[in-house]
């Protein structure tokens, strides 16, 4: 009989906080990815080591130009990043796919279907893609996202996509991270206009319409033209950036060094005018602010005294015999 051997799967020996640094200013996209983990995940002592790292890492971070996309489904989000990703690495740029995805824990994470589908993005030395965590909580995934920006700028990566894979307020956290925010759209849908959020094109950048190939050429035009209208009633950017529109196609590549044409132009603009600088200051501002508000309320519900009386409190108040701001005022009261 043939003896069968066992073998015992072996864990990554445990790294250093210093370690950790040093590994990613050097570019290790291993360790790189293990500091992320650390951010995403829920231990108290893995978050505390995490944010040694990121404030290790700090001082090399903010050296990228951060871009955020997202668009209605079936616009072809991942064939446009993998195309456009594609583009700049071979013009030697390093590059990070990152994704906000608050609906990952009920779906599974289309992100990581996104990521087979990127298949030679994937395999590029000079790109770097990482799924969303699955979590309940948009702001908790919006914030980690955040801090994995700030160690993939440190691991040496100038560009960032953050891809919104969620649909609804993601927009606005990923609005809140980044430089440039790009809107993908269809051509040939009949309702453009009336089918999509008037936030979200007050929003963006710059409007991009994809798959304008074919016999699909003629509609990119004419939606092309009637974004551009629709923009010019939405009230003028502080900025003096004019929202764009282009037409792209990720299938022939005709269109999508336009589309990066526009980021870098409003990037000069922007610059010139001190207005970049002062975006980062208060996003960095809005987030501190933001962690505060999920911090705390993290510490409310992981109190004892809040989880034995919740429930109780919570049926008192589904029966009627207790109002919600009662309720509300009795539990912040035993906190």
């Amino acid at each position: 009989m043939n003896s069968v051997r066992k073998f015992k799967l072996q864990r990554p020996t445990p790294l250093s906080v210093k370690e950790h640094v040093a590994g990613i200013l050097n570019g290790d996209r291993t360790i790189l990815s293990r500091a992320i983990t650390m951010v995403e995940s829920a231990k108290t002592e893995h978050r505390a080591m995490a944010q040694e790292i990121i404030e290790q890492c700090l001082p090399y971070a903010g050296n990228s130009i951060r871009v955020g996309i997202t668009g209605v489904p079936g616009v072809g989000k991942s064939t446009f990043i993998e195309a456009l990703g594609t583009y700049l690495t071979g013009k030697d740029k390093q590059l990070a796919v990152l994704a906000i995805d608050p609906t990952s824990q009920k779906s599974g994470g289309s992100i990581l279907g996104d990521k087979t589908r990127m298949e030679a993005l994937a395999a590029d030395a000079n790109a770097f893609i990482r799924p969303s965590p699955a979590s309940d909580s948009l702001g908790g995934v919006a914030r980690k996202t955040r801090e994995t920006i700030v160690l993939c700028e440190a691991a040496g990566f100038d560009t960032i996509f953050v891809e919104t894979v969620g649909v609804g307020q993601s927009e606005t956290a990923v609005h809140s991270m980044v430089d440039f925010f790009l809107l993908l759209m269809l051509a040939g849908a009949g309702d453009e206009l009336q089918g999509i959020k008037r936030g979200i094109m007050e929003m963006a950048d710059a409007i991009a319409i994809t798959k304008a190939d074919g016999d699909n050429v003629k509609a990119s035009i004419a939606a092309r033209r009637e974004y551009k209208q629709a923009l010019h009633l939405f009230p003028p950017t502080t900025t003096g950036w004019t929202p764009r529109v282009a037409t792209c196609s990720s299938l022939t590549n005709e269109g999508i060094d336009e589309v990066w044409q526009l980021v870098e132009e409003h990037k000069l603009l922007v610059s010139g005018k001190g207005f970049f600088e002062q975006k980062r200051q208060e996003q960095a501002r809005y987030w501190m602010y933001e962690t505060i508000n999920e911090t705390l309320t993290r510490r409310f519900y992981d109190d004892p005294k809040v989880t034995h009386q919740l429930q109780a409190i919570e049926a008192q108040v589904v029966a009627g015999t207790l109002s919600p701001f009662a309720a509300a005022q009795q539990l912040l009261a035993l906190s």
